[in-house]
């Protein structure tokens, strides 16, 4: 079960793709024009997302959810206004040991990894963040930049409520300088991007599942890389507990978990690569570079 908001000449709407039927939410209820819609309809009601959704679905014609003809890839806009995106790191193996390799102060991340707290971070707002097709931005005084493909957990009332795509677009040059740079080498123009939809919790083995990213240069895969979250240190509800501890969270927030999958050392991305971001049983990000 996917589900989308996208935008056309009626409005803002919600699209939800299941294994019976594709069919616009909206229509059948005019009062969700939005995921946070949906999120507050069926927390008030007491029931799961996938739940209130078949209920609905249930009560409707096969014949009526199908008429809807949607083209998902003109008019699909982020799967949820996120209004702030959190971002953990460190979480993979393989991320600890390649920021050692880049970093003048390597132990900082072994300290990290084995720690019982994690590393966090603010990461963007809902005007800087990227949908699908976006373009992603590569900083002008970097020169060693990277995507980090991440499972992004979304959050309402303080739970985990679904997942989507991340993108957490990185300056190696700059965090490897000095760890102190971190947030200018995480957080400037065009550096964080979710998408296409998102899938409720409960529809999920979030800790098991395949990611996988590619990027293309001149239509040239030049990296292709995989991991798959069973190997995460910290799960996601973990993160999540240490992301609400003396803190507000917003309903819709997304929260980018950390990457398995990192480019070799001699790689850094350039203007006019493509990204794509696929999780299992969640779907593809895609987004080009440009120069910021």
């Amino acid at each position: 079960m996917q589900i989308y908001q996208i935008n056309n000449d009626e409005g803002r709407q919600v699209i939800v793709v299941s294994k019976d039927a594709i069919y616009n939410l909206t229509f059948l209820r005019p009062t969700i024009k939005t995921s946070l819609d949906l999120m507050m309809v069926a927390y008030n009601n007491g029931m799961k997302i996938s739940d209130y959704l078949k209920e609905i679905s249930s009560s409707s014609s096969v014949q009526q959810l199908n008429k809807e003809k949607i083209d998902l890839k003109k008019s699909s806009l982020l799967p949820v206004d996120s209004p702030e995106v959190w971002a953990f790191g460190v979480t993979y193996g393989d991320s600890m040991k390649e920021r050692q390799a880049e970093s003048e102060t390597p132990d900082i991340y072994s300290k990290i990894y084995f720690a019982e707290r994690p590393e966090s971070f603010f990461k963007s707002t809902l005007s800087r963040l990227r949908k699908n097709n976006d373009s992603v931005g590569i900083r002008s005084d970097s020169g060693w930049d990277i995507p980090e493909p991440e499972l992004t957990f979304i959050i309402y009332n303080k739970e985990i409520i679904g997942f989507t795509c991340g993108n957490d677009m990185s300056s190696r040059k700059i965090e490897g300088e000095n760890p102190l740079y971190l947030p200018q080498a995480k957080v400037y123009k065009y550096s964080a991007s979710i998408g296409p939809c998102w899938v409720p919790v409960e529809c999920l083995d979030y800790n098991n599942l395949n990611v996988e990213m590619a990027i293309k240069r001149n239509s040239k895969i030049v990296f292709k890389g995989n991991c798959n979250t069973s190997i995460m240190k910290r799960k996601c509800h973990e993160l999540n507990d240490w992301l609400n501890r003396s803190n507000e969270i917003p309903d819709g927030t997304a929260v980018m978990t950390g990457t398995g999958i990192i480019p070799p050392m001699e790689f850094s991305l350039k203007e006019g690569d493509k990204i794509s971001i696929s999780i299992e049983n969640i779907g593809t990000l895609n987004n080009f570079v440009i120069n910021v």
